[in-house]
């Protein structure tokens, strides 16, 4: 039993003609949620980061060689608006880990990209953020894991094809 079960013995108790499983679902998703952002943000502090400030690096990171976007496409990329990836993209490159150059493809505009201190601490960050990720996700079973995978994913898809 889990904490949400009380919950839901409360609301069977309080308001029997209601079906509050879904209730109970949501619930559960929505503490695994904060459980694992907890998880998350002690790994990126001790890079010295943040979400936001891991979102960025990963996302450059990951888009490979170059390692640069523009900031149109990296606030694509990270489904937040042009305002919130502008202050991103300030704070990390007063600590040096990104940098703004003029787009070699279009001289009206600019790139973001790592520099080479920025390129090791999310280097070092993603290798550290794979560990946890991997810690939290063995309490459960390989098949275990596939199946909610798939469930999630199609339950994701809904939302997202909407």
């Amino acid at each position: 039993m889990d904490r949400v079960d009380d919950i839901l013995a409360q609301w069977n108790r309080e308001r029997p003609d209601l079906d509050v499983a879904p209730m109970g679902l949501i619930g559960r998703l929505n503490r695994v949620s904060q459980h694992l952002g907890r998880e998350m943000e002690k790994t990126f502090a001790a890079h010295g980061l943040n979400y936001a400030s891991f979102d960025v690096l990963a996302t450059l990171r990951r888009s490979g060689p170059p390692h640069a976007l523009s900031p149109g496409d990296l606030s694509a990329a990270m489904m937040i608006t042009s305002g919130t990836m502008t202050n991103r993209v300030d704070q990390l490159e007063k600590a040096g880990l990104v940098e703004r150059r003029l787009n070699p493809d279009d001289r009206r505009s600019f790139i973001v990209s790592l520099t080479d201190k920025g390129f090791a601490i999310i280097d070092a960050a993603v290798t550290d953020h794979v560990a946890t990720q991997t810690r939290i996700v063995e309490k459960l079973a390989p098949e275990e894991r596939a199946v909610l995978s798939a469930l999630l994913s199609k339950f994701l898809v809904g939302f997202e094809s909407e």
